[in-house]
């Protein structure tokens, strides 16, 4: 079966899809029986293109190597924006892969919305939409007989949401903890080999795993939003931003290190979600600096990795660790959630 695939943003995520997609095509179509066909992409520094007859990967990588940009392709269509190719392209996926905003979710939120309303199934890596505004835009797929799927917005390619969503939902999810962001757990990592804080930072920076105003990643905000979409698509909590309770790393010294490290501990920013009060009243949310014994398999995982600890009633405790970024992980994350979209098509029939 072919599944025609419209892309807004065409960055490091759609880059990595694009890779994969050229490289693995063969493999895909032989085990799984699913081909992808790209006939639309929309970047807001490449340009817009959409044509039915859709557009080599190979052909998509080298337009983002020319000064030209995707306007070096020959389409049916040019210049459309992202909603108008959300609404109007010939796909059966709109997969979103715009910037975050954790503040409003847009304009990735229109883009899903809009994708959703035309009975488009929507793949995103983005966390805005679904840490802010789950509820509504599940709810309208569900209405249009579409799928969400959000494998990439919590960590990267390593199967978390699905992990948590179907294999792990018989079990009783009870509580969650998780290493979420790869930027803080190298800079702690960083901390105890000795750097400062600010010698850390710096070295992340460097080695492009923090943004130049890392303010999202050292204060906890990236890892709340993988929090609040923890809490909305797993444990089914309509959780806010604002409902975590939420400290970064900024505060942390090479003395609480050492004297973390003298008692057998480790810092790490911890996410974590608890059940309060019965399985269905409620979660408390909080992402902060934790000394974690080193016996816990969390304190373990160093550098950018993530990792997730789920505390079921069945199984009692399972963790999960693997990378939290990347080119081809994230795009890897964009390919799971497109192959559960077949499974779950062809089990409707």
């Amino acid at each position: 079966m072919e599944y025609r695939l419209a892309l807004v943003g065409f960055g490091t995520v759609g880059q990595g899809l694009a890779e994969i997609l050229r490289d693995h095509g063969p493999r895909l179509l032989e085990e799984f029986g699913v081909s992808y066909r790209i006939t639309g992409v929309s970047d807001v520094r490449l340009g817009s293109v959409h044509d039915p007859a859709g557009f080599e990967p190979e052909a998509l990588l080298a337009a983002t190597r020319s000064d030209r940009g995707l306007a070096m392709l020959e389409a049916r269509d040019e210049g459309w924006d992202a909603v108008q190719l959300a609404e109007a392209g010939e796909a059966d996926v709109l997969v979103e892969l715009s910037y975050t905003d954790l503040a409003t979710g847009e304009p990735a939120t229109s883009h899903v919305r809009s994708a959703l309303e035309s009975g488009k199934h929507v793949v995103t890596t983005n966390k805005g939409p679904v840490a802010l505004h789950w509820a509504e835009l599940s709810a309208l797929a569900a209405e249009r007989g579409v799928e969400i799927g959000v494998e990439g917005t919590v960590m990267s390619g390593t199967p978390t949401m699905n992990l948590g969503r179907n294999l792990l939902r018989g079990a009783g999810i009870r509580a969650v903890r998780g290493i979420l962001n790869g930027t803080c757990n190298y800079i702690l990592t960083r901390m105890e080999a000795g750097s400062t804080y600010d010698e850390a930072l710096a070295e992340a920076q460097e080695r492009g795993y923090a943004e130049a105003d890392p303010t999202g990643d050292v204060e906890g905000y990236d890892a709340a939003g993988k929090v609040v979409i923890l809490a909305n698509v797993l444990m089914g909590v309509p959780l806010r931003m604002a409902d975590v309770d939420r400290t970064g790393i900024s505060g942390l010294t090479p003395d609480d290190v050492a004297e973390a490290a003298a008692e057998g501990a480790r810092w790490k920013l911890v996410g974590s979600l608890e059940t309060v009060g019965g399985p269905s009243a409620g979660v408390t949310a909080r992402v902060a600096p934790e000394r974690v014994p080193l016996s816990h398999p969390l304190a373990g995982v160093g550098g950018a990795v993530n990792a997730v600890t789920f505390t079921t009633e069945l199984l009692g405790d399972v963790t999960l660790v693997g990378p939290g970024a990347g080119r081809l992980e994230t795009g890897y994350s964009v390919l799971v959630d497109l192959l559960e979209i077949h499974r779950t098509t062809a089990l409707r029939g």
